[in-house]
């Protein structure tokens, strides 16, 4: 992140160690903020051109909050949030459901004035507003209490996906749980520096028609619409246009389209409440199941259903990039017939296994599957599954030795783009520390279970057991979250006095609020 964006994000962060007085949880605030910077920024639009039909109207636009204070101000914010959310499009998006958490009306006004209003937020560069909001998003993923980690992948792990995927200008991009949206900001930013003169007419299609989200949450709809905003993605003001991101259950229906990029990294780690069946699939609870006729296998299983989505609605000639955990590349039942049916039908020809304490939602073994889906069929067996083992030997902590692009640059180099064919192992007999390999997709066929769950390379550490790795894997992230509550206490230290609008200075908050 560029030293502006990480200055804005310390001031805006500053302020939520006053507000959590309020018992505003990180969440909360950013939420707060996100409803307060939109109408600003709504505002200073309307005021650089007054010929244009205002944003939002003027009895509920940012004017109404700064002249008033005390009680009346809390009505009118109440009122705001209310209203909007009552609005279609963008407007809708970003308000619906919105409430008032702030329950200190000179803590708000606080916000209003000193924090929001001092600022021209529509002057800084797109990139700088970006970021900062970005950054913001990553703190709040940090909160391993809220959960909101979840919604949050980590950036560099999205950068060399989409550097792997290679979306291009004039092609449909979808992420069906797009969280906070960064695969689709990172494949904007990625667009964007392939193609460094764009026409107006291609700016605004890369804008308007280019990008596709679906969110299950509406609050994190509500974050990834603003983050996408802030980046310049999706339509402002009085344009006509969908919006990029949703609040949709992708599971829940065949969707009307299908894209020509797939980026996801969706839920999984615990089963779904609801059962999605193939048409042919005759026992089901109509309580509790959906019908999906472009499916290949029933289950309840979150991640291996988001799987067949992506298959699903992968163009022929598209591309996929989709975060898995391991029980999908060995599990039984379900799990095989799918990867069975995905060899035969596309062709899977790469796996990322990644290591172990890069996602602030920590827990399960992951992987990132590549598939393409072909412009004609394929003879069966035919290819090889590339497998580049970033787990083994890894270790990596959301602190102290957080996940950089770096460790990922290999894989990017090797993965190749689209010439596959000259891709070169490291592994060999002679070299079995080698993290780079390839299988026949005829031998993954034959083995027990379609299982493509393959380790080679060697612990460095063979005297302990299994059950002793364990304990120094937990003992480490034991570390790790002291190691975080030190430098969250160690930001407090150096946060500057904030003062509230009649100058008087707020006490910072105690180590216990923390």
């Amino acid at each position: 992140m560029r030293s502006d964006s990480r200055s804005i994000v310390q001031k805006l962060w500053s302020y939520c160690n006053i507000l959590r007085d309020d018992g505003l949880s990180y969440p909360d605030y950013v939420e707060q903020l996100t409803y307060l910077l939109f109408l600003k920024m709504a505002h200073e639009r309307s005021a650089t051109d007054p010929t244009r039909p205002p944003i939002v109207p003027e009895e509920y636009g940012w004017t109404s909050l700064t002249t008033e204070r005390g009680p009346a101000l809390q009505r009118q914010y109440s009122t705001i949030l209310h209203q909007l959310g009552l609005a279609t499009g963008m407007l809708g998006i970003i308000f619906r459901g919105a409430e008032n958490k702030i329950r200190d009306p000179a803590k708000l006004r606080l916000l209003i004035v000193d924090l929001i209003d001092r600022r021209n937020w529509s002057a800084l560069d797109t990139d700088i507003k970006g970021d900062a909001y970005e950054g913001l998003l990553e703190k709040n993923a940090q909160d391993t209490k809220s959960g909101a980690g979840q919604y949050f992948t980590p950036r560099p792990l999205v950068r060399a996906i989409v550097q792997c995927v290679r979306p291009d200008l004039g092609e449909a991009i979808y992420d069906p749980a797009c969280g906070t949206g960064g695969f689709l900001l990172g494949a904007h930013e990625y667009i964007l520096a392939t193609h460094r003169d764009l026409s107006n007419n291609q700016l605004a299609e890369l804008r308007l028609r280019t990008f596709h989200g679906g969110e299950l949450v509406p609050e994190v709809t509500r974050l990834g619409t603003m983050n996408l905003l802030l980046h310049g993605i999706g339509p402002t003001d009085d344009e006509e246009g969908p919006p990029p991101i949703e609040t949709v259950d992708s599971l829940a229906a065949r969707p009307p389209r299908s894209y020509d990029v797939v980026l996801t990294n969706p839920p999984f780690g615990r089963r779904s409440s609801v059962t999605v069946v193939t048409s042919q699939y005759e026992r089901r609870d109509y309580e509790r199941s959906v019908v999906r006729e472009d499916f290949w296998v029933s289950t309840a299983n979150k991640e291996l259903n988001f799987l067949q989505h992506v298959a699903a609605v992968l163009k022929p000639g598209g591309r996929a990039a989709i975060v898995v955990p391991d029980g999908v590349l060995s599990g039984g039942g379900a799990g095989e017939s799918l990867r069975r049916r995905l060899l035969d039908e596309f062709e899977v020809h790469t796996l990322l296994r990644l290591p172990n304490g890069i996602f602030y939602a920590s827990g399960v073994n992951a992987n990132v599957l590549f598939f393409d889906r072909p412009v004609s069929r394929r003879p069966s067996g035919d290819g090889q599954l590339w497998v580049y083992d970033l787990r083994t030997n890894m270790h990596f902590t959301l602190v102290t030795n957080r996940l950089s692009y770096e460790p990922l640059s290999d894989f990017v180099s090797r993965y190749s783009g689209a010439d596959r064919g000259s891709r070169t192992a490291t592994w060999s007999v002679e070299t079995p520390q080698g993290k780079w390999r390839a299988f026949d997709i005829a031998d993954l066929i034959q083995r027990e279970g379609c299982n493509w769950d393959w380790l080679w390379i060697r612990q460095d550490d063979l005297s302990h057991d299994e059950d002793s790795r364990s304990v120094e894997d937990l003992t480490r992230e034991i570390i790790d979250e002291l190691q975080l509550a030190i430098a969250r206490l160690a930001e407090l230290a150096a946060t500057p006095e904030i003062t509230d609008v009649e100058g008087a200075p707020y006490p910072r908050p105690s180590a216990r609020d923390q």
